[in-house]
């Protein structure tokens, strides 16, 4: 028996023990995003005693490691996690075959953030193998990560959006007169990543000249990137989340309030650099009250399952939707945990009826194959 192997087993004996199914953390990623999904990790890692941990490398290689070892590992959101490869699966797509054949009744836990570990594909990667899988489907995954699509599905179920524009790939006058035609008409723009997260890549523009040197940076990442115009307004994060009943509501709102001159990029939103994070948001009621139904609406529009975090601004025109994470944080630091803890509840029943939802559609589905099948 391999010590895979032997993990497996133990990882069904103590799931056994508790009525739960064995429990899959599956990490790291190779999106830019990768160093937060280690911080998500170990504070599931933490509550879960019984749970196995996968650290799928930049390489692509997914390496089973020691909770312990994950635990240990500090300064996660500066320093790259490095296990010893000692027994990596060549691939994602090998480890979850692995589960498949082994451990068919297993939850993968999602602790991914961005990249190919939110914008669908790995949710398409369980579901063709009958593994339950934290968060939403993979299409309610690929329409939430990809943010034009996300934008105008809001927009046809009648939530506010930002005026936007796709900003034309590898041609730097095109970017730059797209960018240069939004801040003359709007004061600002937010550029960003079409599908990205973490605010990986966010550039704020506030003038022409700004522009140029901007529209450089876009072309030179060679991703695709989008052009939105700033609003003006407190800016809210609002977690929805689904329960036992299957049924999503509202968990909070948060908010963000920057220091002068400041933009809500990477090292404000992990490092505390900036920023201020009020949970619950000190905000008039009428305000929150507005930011959380379009999240509500935003969360059902696009199909989502389990657990999103939506962000907004509140305009004098009313909330704009902004874009809507469906595997948010789940750090010390991050949104979702302390809305949790707003709403009196605690992070770990949370995260089990997240499990027991991931569990319930994994069966479903197997019975609506076998239904059809008849």
């Amino acid at each position: 028996m391999t010590r895979e192997q032997s993990n497996l087993k133990d990882a069904h004996e103590a799931a056994a023990d508790r009525d739960t199914p064995p429990l899959f953390i599956l990490f790291g990623g190779t999106s830019g995003e990768r160093r937060v999904s280690v911080a998500s990790a170990q504070n599931v890692a933490g509550i879960f005693s019984t749970a196995r941990t996968w650290f799928w490398a930049p390489d692509g290689r997914v390496i089973p490691c020691e909770r312990g070892v994950l635990l240990g590992h500090e300064r996660a959101f500066e320093v790259d996690f490095e296990p010893s490869h000692e027994g990596a699966f060549a691939s994602v797509e090998l480890a979850l075959d692995h589960l498949r054949e082994r451990a068919r009744d297993a939850v993968v836990f999602l602790a991914l953030h961005g990249g190919s570990g939110e914008d669908g594909t790995i949710q398409r990667q369980c579901e063709a193998r009958d593994l339950a899988y934290t968060g939403s489907d993979s299409a309610a995954s690929a329409r939430a990560f990809d943010k034009v699509l996300a934008k105008s599905i809001v927009r046809a179920a009648e939530g506010h959006v930002a005026e936007s524009i796709v900003l034309p790939p590898d041609d730097v006058i095109a970017v730059r007169a797209a960018i240069e035609d939004i801040v003359s008409r709007h004061g600002r723009a937010v550029v960003k990543p079409v599908a990205d997260g973490s605010s990986v890549g966010l550039y704020h523009v506030e003038s022409l000249a700004q522009a140029r040197s901007v529209a450089d940076e876009v072309v030179s990442r060679s991703v695709a990137y989008l052009c939105e115009a700033f609003v003006s307004g407190p800016e809210l994060t609002v977690g929805v989340a689904q329960g036992e009943d299957g049924v999503a509501r509202v968990l909070c709102a948060s908010e963000v309030r920057l220091d002068p001159g400041r933009v809500f990029d990477f090292a404000g939103k992990y490092l505390g650099k900036g920023t201020i994070e009020l949970t619950p948001a000190e905000q008039p009621e009428p305000v929150v009250r507005a930011a959380e139904a379009l999240a509500l609406l935003a969360h059902n529009a696009l199909g989502c399952e389990g657990y999103t975090r939506t962000d907004v601004i509140v305009s004098e025109r009313g909330a704009v939707f902004l874009e809507t994470n469906t595997l948010p944080g789940l750090t010390r630091a991050s949104f979702i945990p302390q809305q949790v803890a707003a709403r009196g509840l605690a992070l770990e029943g949370f995260l089990r009826t997240q499990i027991q939802l991931a569990s319930q559609r994994r069966d479903r589905s197997l019975r609506e194959r076998a239904e059809r099948s008849r």
